[in-house]
């Protein structure tokens, strides 16, 4: 299959796997590099080989480049994809989709109009954990899916990240920060969302930065730092989703659970593309974990550039889809407005779950990356 030429927008630390993952998978090419900061967007592309590197404009201009990769911060997330599809390109972005519904709005509409496709981060769902889950729940390991519990809890990023100020701001916070990953995971497992309600707290109306260069800095927090939220799914399954900022002393629950009415399944970390899938049935003694029958289990940032590039190539659905990572926005959106305004919010968007991926062959191995 010919690579589709590829060419990444905002170059900061996430870039890194994407250009490494970019250069190594059969169905693509990084050949240009770009930021605000040119000198940042060479050294990117030194660093790794591409040959082209400069402005975002300078990109958008290049016909050579087929699909953007838009990394950069969220707040531009929809003015640059916007520009890329009227430039003729299709776009992947990193998560969150956009920030607002109505941008999202905006993009599916521009993507329909210049006939090019829009796809969106997380895509950690089609690491082999998730899709080993998916395939158990379709061949019905436990039964028909009833409820699911998932959590997402730490203690902020004030003690560990160099810039913290953004998780505590206007389109920031636990659950725009994490909650593409969990919702993504769900939305594959059980299908698309039709409403949600939530509650929601600021515990702590400052934050002390503790890292490193700005220690000592107070934030003025603008954003729950703690919410759960309730997700009834259009197949009857019930989730409840928490996620938070505001638990430094740690958890014992794990990341995700499906319950079902013959036995439960405990998914791994949604951030992640690998990692231990358990099952108990209905009269086993205990949790029994299961060998991963899909791969892709490394950090596989850009597979689901690779898989737009081969679904473009073959004509078929992308599975990355702009509209899941719009229904997903949305959700996020209504659990925030659920818990200002004590009223359930009916999701106005819906998508199809994403078809599954390849199984692993025996020749394959058993953690294909």
């Amino acid at each position: 299959m010919r690579k589709a030429k590829v060419g990444i927008i905002g170059c900061g630390n996430i870039s890194r796997i994407y250009c490494k993952n970019l250069q190594a998978y059969e169905e693509t090419e990084l050949v240009f590099c770009a930021d605000l900061d040119p000198a940042r967007a060479a050294e990117r592309a030194a660093e790794y080989g591409v040959p082209k590197s400069g402005t975002a404009e300078e990109l958008l201009a290049d016909p050579e480049v087929e699909i953007v990769v838009n990394l950069t911060i969220p707040a531009s997330h929809a003015r640059v994809s916007l520009q890329a599809l009227e430039a003729g390109k299709h776009v992947y972005a990193e998560k969150p989709i956009t920030v607002t519904r109505e941008e999202a709005l905006a993009l599916q509409e521009a993507s329909r109009r210049t006939g090019k496709r829009i796809a969106g981060a997380p895509e950690t769902f089609l690491g082999g954990a998730i899709q080993t889950c998916r395939r158990l729940i379709d061949e019905g390991a436990i039964g028909r899916p009833v409820a699911a519990s998932a959590f997402m809890l730490s203690g902020g990023h004030e003690s560990w990240h160099p810039d913290p100020e953004f998780y505590y701001k206007q389109g920031g916070g636990p659950m725009f920060d994490m909650g593409p990953y969990y919702l993504t995971a769900l939305v594959t497992l059980l299908g698309p969302i039709a409403s949600v309600t939530g509650s929601a707290v600021t515990t702590h109306a400052e934050r002390l930065i503790r890292s490193e260069p700005k220690k000592g800095t107070l934030i003025q927090v603008e954003v729950p730092t703690h919410l759960a939220g309730v997700l009834d799914f259009e197949n009857g399954a019930v989730a409840t989703l928490v996620t938070s900022f505001d638990t430094p002393g740690g958890t014992t629950v794990p990341p995700i659970e499906i319950y079902g009415t013959e036995g439960t399944l405990l998914v791994p970390d949604p951030n992640g593309f690998g990692g231990d899938v358990q099952l108990r049935r209905i009269g086993s003694p205990g949790f029994e974990s299961i060998p991963l029958t899909h791969g892709y289990t490394d950090n596989n940032r850009g597979i689901g550039v690779a898989d737009l590039a081969r679904a473009i190539r073959e004509d078929r659905p992308h599975r990355a889809s702009g509209d899941m990572a719009a229904h997903v926005l949305e959700a996020m959106h209504g659990i925030h407005d659920a818990a200002a305004t004590g009223i359930r919010y009916r999701m106005r968007s819906r998508c199809e779950r994403p078809e599954p991926m390849p199984e692993l062959q025996p020749e394959d191995g058993a953690a294909a990356g």
